[in-house]
């Protein structure tokens, strides 16, 4: 017999999966997977929209080789406080929304949960404005509901 770690034989199956259930925990997606860390850092805590309150509304310079002015809201979520930037999609999406508006956010749809295209650090993006779509509002087929 050589120099192996591993059990071997015709009863080491128990052993074997213990050692590999054990050694799992050395792999980092594993570990992030099973002590949750993704949903914990996740401002929206696992859910695939939230609701919030619009705080600021502010722009965002974008990567190279572009060159402009991304228009985004800081929006407070109302679930647990917590403040995050979203992007108003749509040409003059800006205009619909106020301070104080209530908007629903979601993914934005990066890579796995990052931010998208040209915009840095952004992950989120506003999909509707006191109830009303966004899309709907610039279209001209809805006026924006007053809160």
């Amino acid at each position: 017999m050589t120099g192996s770690k591993s059990p071997k034989g015709e009863y080491a199956a128990r052993k074997l999966v213990q050692k590999r259930k054990k050694f799992r925990w050395k792999d980092s997606y594993y570990k992030r997977k099973m002590l949750r860390l993704d949903k914990k850092a996740d401002p929206l805590e696992g859910a695939p929209a939230a609701r919030g309150i619009v705080v600021e509304k502010y722009g965002v310079e974008s990567k190279q080789p572009n060159s402009a002015l991304r228009k985004c809201v800081r929006v407070r979520l109302t679930k647990n406080g917590k403040q995050i930037g979203a992007f108003v999609p749509h040409d003059g999406g800006l205009l619909y929304i106020e301070e104080h508006d209530e908007v629903l956010v979601c993914s934005i749809g990066g890579a796995q949960k990052g931010a998208k295209g040209d915009i840095p650090g952004v992950k989120w993006q506003v999909t509707h404005v006191n109830g009303a779509a966004i899309k709907m509002l610039v279209e001209g087929r809805k006026q924006k509901p007053q809160r």
